[in-house]
């Protein structure tokens, strides 16, 4: 398996023979270098989305047309999305799982906020939502945007993560502090990956908080565009 961070909260994961693009951000993206942009996307096989700020979703349909693979994400949204832009989508809900040839995908909740400009003003297509990701043997917690939330301690029970990519930046979401609050109450994590930081000003800039809440877990504050292999 290998976890690639493309920036902000945008990864490609590389799992099960299948290539996943994570909320991939690439235009606009202050971290990700253009000249990148073909390296991050090559052989994508999905593409996931947990919720539809612009930080998350402004490359998502240009990429699904242009790579021709599918969308996988809230049902009313990839519904829409279908027969407005025909687009091929997986849609499903929070609790629901689908098989990506392979690699199982759950969809769980987050607490945050969701929408997108219009010339009407904001949209607000369904919620927000994080994944567990199954396969080689791994479960990978996205978090997706999120605050700490009680229901993480149901997530364990039930998925028994190993490996957390967790959004850690502040201001929008929760911070390195909140974050391995979360990870230390709720998971039993063997490695942790932040993301949603050092993007802006106004966001955090390093993971010192987070790896001090985590003695013996492996926190990886990771490079962009440089291969994580679990």
């Amino acid at each position: 398996m290998k976890i690639i961070w493309l920036g902000h909260s945008s990864f490609r994961i590389e799992i099960g023979g299948q290539v996943l693009l994570l909320d991939p951000w690439l235009n606009g993206n202050p971290m990700l270098p253009e000249d990148s942009h073909e390296e991050a996307t090559k052989g994508a096989t999905h593409i996931l989305l947990t919720h539809a700020h612009f930080d998350h979703v402004n490359d998502v349909l240009p990429l699904a047309k242009s790579l021709g693979i599918p969308v996988v994400g809230q049902f009313d949204l990839m519904a829409h999305w279908e027969q407005a832009e025909q687009v091929e989508t997986v849609g499903f809900n929070k609790g629901g799982t689908v098989d990506l040839e392979g690699v199982k995908v759950t969809m769980v909740h987050a607490t945050h906020s969701t929408s997108f400009g219009t010339d009407a003003g904001p949209h607000v297509p369904g919620t927000e939502c994080g994944f567990m990701i199954a396969g080689e043997g791994h479960v990978i917690y996205v978090s997706g945007d999120t605050d700490v939330m009680a229901d993480m301690g149901v997530f364990h029970d039930l998925h028994a993560p190993d490996i957390g990519i967790l959004c850690a930046g502040g201001h929008f979401t929760m911070d390195m502090a909140r974050a391995g609050y979360a990870a230390k109450t709720f998971f039993d994590f063997k490695t942790v990956i932040p993301c949603h930081y050092k993007t802006f000003p106004i966001l955090e800039q390093s993971a010192e908080a987070l790896v001090k809440a985590l003695p013996g877990v492996d926190v990886i504050e990771p490079e962009v565009m440089t291969a994580i292999s679990i």
